[in-house]
């Protein structure tokens, strides 16, 4: 041949030197196989990347599961964190609301309780309040405005209560008895109610006085219904010190006396509209 040998990468070998047979058959089917993923590549457009182009993209891929798997991790693990709170707080919320539940009903049943037992304090109340005022006399139920024990002036009804030594009571127990029976202590307005007290206090060895319900607050004489005492000659003798109340005794003038002594009382209330 009159060219010069070449090797298989195209560039001139020394023409001296010969390859054999078989080497030169694996250079052909390797440059062969190049040509073919050449024309491929020319027909199709494509370019494929080799492997070392492969490796930063890798790289990245393997960057991104390692952040990413922890987070997932974490998230899932907090996710069942919180779901086990909330069934926790669920299941504290349904024993409180169960809690309440029993308590409602038993308060129903403390409030029916209170309803048959002031529906029957009514009755008996009822039935007292017929006997005391509408009394049976001769086989006759004859009503009255008057309430059995008291004596009626005017638009008022007074129960004298005189009580001996030692039954006899402070001015505040003297009005928790007063109060008890519906009523409180003596209230005057007028001289003739003056009069009618005073005659009813009646003199007794183990009694001095009955109190009413005069007494000093802040300097002043008062009534207990909040009203001041108008007509000071009723006590005029007597000066206004804390702690002393009035006690009214027949034949004789009020006398201011401290509260905390023990006395008979005088309860007043008014009449039954009938």
């Amino acid at each position: 041949m009159d060219r010069k040998a070449q090797s298989l990468d195209g560039t001139p070998e020394n023409p001296n030197v010969s390859l054999p047979a078989e080497e030169i058959e694996e250079h052909h089917y390797v440059n062969e196989a190049a040509g073919v993923e050449e024309n491929v590549r020319s027909a199709l457009g494509l370019k494929f990347p080799s492997f070392s182009q492969f490796s930063p993209l890798l790289a990245v891929y393997w960057l991104i599961l390692l952040v990413v798997i922890p987070l997932h991790i974490h998230f899932h693990i907090k996710v069942e964190f919180e779901l086990k709170l909330l069934k926790a707080n669920r299941a504290a919320l349904m024993a409180k609301n169960q809690n309440l539940t029993t308590e409602l009903e038993q308060v129903k049943n403390q409030i029916e309780t209170m309803k048959k037992t002031w529906n029957e304090q009514n009755v008996s109340r009822a039935q007292w309040s017929i006997d005391e005022y509408c009394r049976i006399e001769n086989n006759k139920r004859t009503c009255v405005s008057c309430q059995k024990g008291w004596l009626q002036s005017q638009s008022s009804f007074y129960a004298v209560n005189d009580a001996e030594p030692p039954r006899q009571k402070t001015w505040e127990e003297a009005r928790e008895n007063c109060r008890g029976k519906s009523s409180d202590l003596t209230v005057v307005d007028n001289e003739a109610e003056k009069a009618f007290v005073k005659d009813k206090s009646w003199v007794n060895d183990g009694i001095k006085g009955y109190w009413i319900g005069l007494r000093v607050e802040e300097g002043k004489w008062k009534w207990i219904d909040g009203s001041d005492l108008t007509n000071q000659a009723w006590i005029q003798q007597h000066s206004a010190t804390d702690g002393q109340c009035v006690t009214s005794l027949q034949n004789q003038e009020w006398r201011s006396e401290r509260c905390n002594e023990t006395n008979a009382w005088i309860c007043e209330k008014k009449a039954l509209s009938v």
